[in-house]
């Protein structure tokens, strides 16, 4: 796929969701009730951003979202 071009606040809320669900993911999750309404916050933000708004975004513009936000994880 192309490189497509997200709105820097959606790929930061991208990269919020992942470290909300790897804080979830650890054997024995501290505040799990906190992260589990983040996480559902965090999706309905994501789902609902103004950028999904337009048509014609293909369903695989949210796997390089994903992508993206890892990549700026990884980052120092």
């Amino acid at each position: 796929m192309e490189h497509a071009d997200f709105p820097r606040d959606l790929i930061e809320l991208q990269a919020d969701w992942h470290r909300t669900y790897a804080a979830l993911a650890v054997p024995r999750p501290v505040h799990t009730t906190a992260l589990r309404r983040r996480l559902q916050t965090l999706s309905g933000q994501l789902l609902f951003h103004p950028y999904w708004a337009n048509p014609g975004r293909p369903p695989t513009a949210r796997v390089e979202l994903r992508r993206q936000a890892r990549a700026l994880e990884r980052r120092p």
